[in-house]
């Protein structure tokens, strides 16, 4: 059933994609479906019959929830997504660190994580409503300590599926931002809707 579920979200996402040129309608069915796939991709994996797994199931969950806070066009949807995402990615966190992490190599990697977030805020704070600016620095720190965390865990003996993974979900949240405050366009997330599909999936994958 993995295959079927993972097959529903790539279809899913090309319908999505097809639909970002300005069908609302469509958009407003393809994501959540496209979102439900990853989710269910866990499930039918077996994550809650592991620990790792359970707080994987439950990152997976909240951010399907985020995606279809996101689908609204105000500011308080898309904090509310913000925040949903926030408390995914501890989420996540939380999974990959029970698998044991380096923490040699996690503080290198938390090193190197603090100047490119330094270089990211730097990039996007002209651009910030004064409201969003802590928002942002704490969803900046959150996604960081998942991406360091992740790495840690990889060199200590975990499946190399959740630093790629999330290291894609870090990069398509960076055309998240740039969408929102940067330069809003198609062009963001035809590119960056598959990086984020493809990072939930293989952090979903990872469970097996």
């Amino acid at each position: 059933m993995t295959w079927v579920f993972t097959a529903m979200t790539v279809i899913a996402l090309v319908v999505l994609l097809a639909s970002e040129r300005g069908n609302v309608t469509l958009r407003n069915v393809a994501k959540p479906v496209a979102s439900a796939g990853f989710v269910g991709v866990a499930l039918s994996a077996g994550a809650l019959d592991t620990h790792y797994g359970s707080w994987i199931f439950l990152g997976l969950l909240l951010g399907a929830a985020g995606d279809v806070l996101l689908l609204g066009a105000s500011q308080t949807a898309f904090l509310s997504g913000l925040a949903v995402f926030l408390l995914g990615h501890v989420a996540y966190v939380v999974a990959f660190a029970t698998l044991g992490v380096d923490s040699g190599v996690s503080l290198i990697a938390g090193s190197v994580a603090l100047v490119v977030a330094a270089i990211v805020f730097v990039w996007l704070r002209p651009h910030l409503p004064p409201a969003m600016v802590a928002p942002v620095i704490g969803y900046i720190v959150v996604i960081s300590a998942m991406l360091v965390t992740a790495v840690g865990a990889v060199v200590a003996g975990a499946t190399a599926m959740i630093v790629v993974g999330a290291a894609v979900f870090y990069l398509s949240d960076l055309t998240v931002a740039r969408d929102r405050f940067v330069a809003p366009g198609f062009a963001n997330r035809l590119w960056g809707l598959p990086l984020y599909y493809a990072g939930q999936l293989l952090i979903a994958w990872s469970v097996m």
